[in-house]
């Protein structure tokens, strides 16, 4: 019996270390060792500078995704949850949908939506706000520019009973 809980603890140790990368060491860790933990990233983008950046979503049902960049010596540079206030404050109207992707990464393409009437889609990723809450951040595009037209940052059940998450 011992001998399972033992093995259970460490499986669930590796789950919670690979989920977001935390035991990575910027300046040390490599992509070999960034994908080894966490995973292939379901996005990434070379920097005409020589750097690298990886988006590794964490849902649909997840709050968080998670931005690795590593530099051009091909070492961690920094990990960051991008479904935070300073991710949705990068996103502004006009901007491309491509600009959109590098700041927040993938939405959850099951929740994505189109206004025929308004010829707006609508992206959508799941957070957990400042106040525990588990909540959607949209982001409204004009379909035939592809650029943004709005945002949208509301709690999961709203005017119903408020979801909670932890943080």
């Amino acid at each position: 019996m011992r001998l399972w809980s033992a093995l259970i603890a460490s499986v669930l140790l590796v789950g919670c270390a690979s989920y977001s990368g935390s035991g990575l060491k910027p300046g040390e860790a490599r992509l070999e060792d960034v994908q080894s933990v966490m995973g292939l990233p379901a996005m990434r983008w070379q920097n005409g500078d020589g750097t690298v950046q990886l988006a590794y979503p964490r849902g649909p049902m997840g709050y968080h995704t998670f931005m690795v960049k590593l530099g051009s010596d091909g070492r961690l540079q920094s990990i960051t949850n991008v479904l935070e206030p300073a991710g949705f404050s990068q996103i502004h109207p006009g901007m491309a949908k491509d600009e959109v992707l590098r700041v927040l990464g993938p939405p959850n393409y099951d929740a994505t939506s189109y206004f025929s009437t308004r010829d707006e889609l609508v992206w959508d990723w799941r957070f957990c706000s400042d106040f525990y809450a588990a909540s959607r951040f949209q982001v409204l595009f004009d379909n035939t520019l592809g650029t943004v037209r709005s945002v949208i940052s509301q709690p999961e059940g709203f005017g119903r009973a408020l979801k909670s998450c932890g943080r």
